[in-house]
């Protein structure tokens, strides 16, 4: 086993325990604002919101930040920074004494995380290009099996022990997390020699974003996360409306999502290595079409099993999208640059996570809860015009880089 494929294999075991951490307190937040009650004149749902929206506003101001630092001073290091970070401030929240509280402790979580940025960030820095595909796909393996498994065990220890005991197993989580990163990765990274000045960091993000094609990749982003999660806040109200308020919303609801997860976490591995043999381009429009074809019959069905059914194809499809974009963000930009380049790429999600709930709300309550299903086909289309269009499976610069220096790809 080369040092690239185990320092893989241990970055996909830290994100797989760290996103079941993230799931574990993720769906009952709610539910926790309720607990703790308001000491302001403000509604609690305004304060159930602003958990969400504070928190992932932060994330999209400072994870380029962090990006271009890593840059400088190392990846593994933002890693690190992450999980640690991540567990303290998570700690805190188990014993917040208000909605207020847990509302600013959630915002200041938002920009010290970023663990996905970071990982994928490291990772794509140490694998070699041919092989980001796969690289990617089981990083998406990683965090698609943690989204599922991690409301499961944050339900459980919830029900058993309550919602803070649910914080607190997830800082322990993330610290195990950031000490396997701390003890099991060797990251030989090389700063700038002594007297060379590095552009400022606006310097560098300018420099990415003039490069061909990586403004559009970053569109592309926006839109396939804008439209699954204008869905998310909606779909237990929508399983209630097929159900006829009948019992088990929750339940099924948890395994449509867990179901459509599961599918997705099968799919990433797969599509991201036959990106690498037939061309990541073809996996992500592909993917993107059918994922928007599968969300228009979702606004028809009459039935939970048939929401079932098309969530599963929904999420072996959307599976695929993730890595393959990454795949050619990597091809797209130089070696070197990969924290800022995924610095800002989770910006972008993070922006895209706060705008979605907002819209999708705004849909459901002027067309109706079918319409959503509907918005998020038409803005997956759009995404995928942008990929036919804009997205080449690699720029000319990047292809003269591989050209010239095939020994370096090799030898990393």
């Amino acid at each position: 086993m080369t040092r690239w494929q185990r320092t893989l294999f241990i970055l996909v075991a830290a994100q797989l325990v760290s996103a079941i951490g993230f799931g574990m307190f993720f769906p009952f937040l709610p539910l926790y604002v309720e607990q703790l009650g308001t000491n302001t004149g403000l509604s609690l749902e305004f304060w159930a919101g602003m958990v969400f929206s504070g928190q992932a506003l932060t994330m999209a101001i400072t994870s380029p930040i962090w990006g271009s630092l890593a840059d400088r001073y190392g990846r593994k290091a933002m890693i690190e920074r992450a999980m640690y970070g991540g567990a303290a401030i998570i700690l805190l929240m188990g014993f917040a004494r208000s909605a207020e509280e847990l509302a600013l402790l959630r915002t200041i979580q938002g920009a010290i995380t970023g663990t996905i940025a970071a990982i994928n960030a490291l990772a794509a820095s140490l694998v070699p290009r041919e092989r980001t595909g796969y690289a990617m796909g089981m990083l998406q393996v990683g965090l698609w099996a943690g989204i599922a498994a991690g409301p499961l065990l944050g339900g459980i220890v919830a029900d058993a022990f309550g919602f803070r005991a649910a914080f607190l197993v997830t800082s322990v989580l993330l610290l195990i997390s950031g000490v396997v990163v701390t003890f099991g990765v060797q990251e030989h990274f090389t700063s700038p020699p002594k007297g060379v000045k590095r552009p400022g960091i606006l310097n560098d993000w300018r420099r990415i974003l003039a490069l061909p094609a990586v403004p559009a990749a970053y569109a592309t982003r926006f839109l396939n996360w804008l439209g699954p999660n204008m869905l998310l806040p909606m779909l237990p109200l929508y399983v209630a409306s097929l159900m006829r308020g009948g019992a088990g919303v929750s339940t099924l609801t948890g395994v449509i999502v867990g179901l459509s997860s599961a599918a997705g976490t099968v799919s990433a591995l797969y599509l991201g290595r036959l990106g690498d043999r037939i061309g990541h381009r073809r996996v992500l429009l592909a993917g993107t079409l059918v994922a928007a074809l599968c969300f228009v019959p979702q606004a028809f069905v009459t039935a939970g099993w048939q929401l079932l059914i098309l969530q599963a194809l929904t999420g072996a499809a959307t599976g695929g999208m993730n890595p393959a974009l990454s795949a050619l963000l990597a091809r797209y930009t130089n070696e070197g640059d990969e924290g800022a380049v995924f610095g800002i790429d989770n910006s972008v999600n993070s922006a895209a996570r706060a705008a979605a709930p907002l819209c999708g709300a705004m849909i459901a309550a002027w067309f109706g809860l079918p319409a959503i299903f509907i918005a998020t086909a038409l803005v997956l289309l759009g995404a995928a015009a942008l990929v036919f269009r804009r997205l080449p499976e690699r720029t000319v610069a990047s292809s003269v880089v591989s050209a010239v220096q095939p020994c370096e790809h090799t030898q990393r």
